[in-house]
């Protein structure tokens, strides 16, 4: 790495505390070892009521941020994030103070930083190690996918506070204050389009002096909320905005040739990808025709490209034709003989209506399937070429 690009990047250690005074001493102790200058510490002290005032008066080099009561782990770190932008740091290291980090490691997230400056990288600890508790391994899985579910990235910890963030890219405004703020920040960067991705780090769990202020219930409740409210904001915007992105970069000449020929998935999972896509689009639910695409795709692991093209059969031009061919359709199921397009009384109007809905469905299957099957042919057909 040339120096020119080692002096544009500089990296603050932000370590929030809240009554850990029986390691925090050590914490901050083994951390000056690893930075350049003691002026690149922040200490959040978010309301403690134990002798972490009176600690901190011997680090008098290091900045301070005192809380008058406690905030929650989220807001001490965004204001953190504040006053070390404000002190001109374009990164920032996390560490937690109740010593289960090893600060040697901040070295590894400055080099892998130094690389990669646009990239926010998460300490992945092995969960397997002895003293890891229970609840911390599954904690993790389920994080792990629901961050998988919201960004599309797969990580093996998303729960660790030991992290380097790029605090000049990221968002200036968070909404959350407690420990679901580290979901936030890293859910809400990917969708910034910073790459997130894990280093190795070493951890220590198995000692009586460390202390977890996380509330099982409490916070595993706050952070299931968190994730509803992401996966709404995935599904209905996240995931329909990145696709309209897409789009737009690719002519449709691209999209056929990356996306549908030399695509990674199977041509099993793209015919049924795009006849799902197609399918959803038919039926009678405008409005949610994109949603419920994504969410299939998404939920059964297909084609999410392929099955949000297909939803778009029912583009304007398409509409007045496939109603025209559901109509057509379901009055000759239903053997009724009134005119098209009759809806002189309410009782035509309801009976085009039924006939719509059972049209529709039978045409969305038809088409779906003869798409899927002929789309299934040309890429067994190409793949045997």
């Amino acid at each position: 790495m040339n120096n020119e690009k080692e002096k544009k990047y500089s990296y603050a250690v932000i370590i929030p505390t809240y009554n850990n005074d029986k390691t925090l001493r050590s914490v901050i102790e083994e951390v000056i070892n690893y930075v350049e200058n003691k002026k690149q510490i922040i200490i959040v002290n978010d309301g403690s009521t134990d002798s972490t005032e009176k600690i901190l008066k011997d680090f008098p080099e290091i900045h301070q941020l005192h809380f008058s009561k406690n905030r929650g782990k989220g807001l001490a770190l965004r204001k953190g994030f504040k006053q070390a932008l404000a002190l001109g740091f374009t990164h920032a290291i996390t560490i937690d103070s109740d010593a289960q980090h090893l600060p040697h490691n901040i070295l590894d997230f400055i080099k892998a930083s130094q690389e990669k400056p646009e990239t926010l990288f998460i300490g992945s600890r092995n969960m397997k190690s002895e003293g890891v508790p229970a609840k911390s391994s599954f904690g993790n899985k389920f994080s792990n996918f629901w961050f998988w579910f919201e960004t599309g990235i797969k990580l093996t910890d998303t729960q660790s506070g030991f992290r380097l963030y790029p605090i000049f890219l990221m968002p200036k405004k968070w909404f959350t204050t407690k420990f679901e703020f580290e979901i936030e920040s890293i859910v809400r960067s990917a969708w910034k389009d910073i790459e997130v991705k894990n280093i190795p780090i070493d951890i220590r769990y198995d000692f009586e002096d460390r202390v977890s202020h996380f509330r099982t219930f409490t916070d595993f409740a706050r952070i299931s909320v968190l994730n509803t409210v992401l996966v709404f904001m995935t599904l209905f915007y996240i995931l329909p905005r990145n696709f309209i992105r897409n789009f737009k970069k690719k002519s449709f000449k691209d999209f056929i040739k990356e996306d549908v020929l030399e695509g990674e998935d199977s041509p099993e999972i793209k015919a049924i990808s795009l006849a799902i896509g197609v399918f959803i689009g038919i039926i009678p639910i405008w409005g949610f025709q994109t949603f419920a695409a994504l969410f299939i795709a998404v939920s059964f692991r297909l084609n999410k490209i392929l099955t949000f093209a297909g939803s778009h059969i029912s583009i304007p031009p398409m509409i007045p034709i496939i109603v025209f061919c559901a109509v057509k359709i379901g009055s000759f199921v239903l053997q009724t003989n009134h005119k098209f397009g009759d809806f002189s009384s309410l009782e035509n109007a309801k009976n085009h209506l039924f006939e719509y809905v059972l049209g529709s469905f039978i045409l969305a299957i038809f088409v779906s399937f003869t798409i899927g099957l002929l789309t299934f042919s040309i890429l067994k057909l190409k793949a045997k070429k």
